[in-house]
């Protein structure tokens, strides 16, 4: 996609699979939506809820998925707001350009049934502390991009 900042760091002796993604941004009394994922050998860290594009999904589709497995809670998925591409390297040691689309979502409820990612925990966390501390540079943009859209509208013009 032309124009969508490209993050991570392209190491040369790796073969980087494109992977469409989809990442939601779920805000509650002034708090957003994130998830600890700690996998055993590696120091836990923090993710927007969301993931692969499964064949035939859209990215609203998986979104919802994606965050129902990793959160338990159900959404509806919003407007896309801004896309961007992150290099990086899974815990399995397997290489991914994730081309992701973050998405605005609506919180509906609790749905402790649909979560079934037991290494990941979800938290509420300030978005500006969020910025500070999310592992992808992406999510961290995404983050900068939906507070611009939430603040911009009540700034006064100079």
């Amino acid at each position: 996609m032309a124009g969508v900042p490209q993050f991570g760091d392209l190491r040369a002796e790796l073969a980087y699979r494109d992977r469409p993604a989809a990442f939601g941004l779920c805000e509650r009394e002034g708090r957003i939506a994130l998830v600890i994922v700690d996998k055993p050998g590696f120091a836990p860290w923090l993710d927007l809820p969301g993931g692969a594009i499964d064949p035939g999904e859209s990215a609203a589709q998986a979104v919802v998925r994606e965050f129902g497995e990793e959160t338990g809670l159900r959404i509806s998925a919003g407007e896309a707001f801004a896309h961007a591409d992150q290099f990086f390297v899974n815990t399995d040691g397997e290489a991914f350009n994730n081309r992701a689309t973050f998405m605005s979502v609506s919180w509906l409820g609790e749905a402790p049934a649909l979560k079934i990612e037991d290494d990941h925990t979800l938290v509420w966390i300030d978005p500006h502390e969020a910025i500070e501390r999310l592992r992808h540079d992406a999510h961290a943009w995404a983050v900068s991009a939906w507070l611009r859209r939430v603040v911009a509208p009540g700034r006064a013009s100079r």
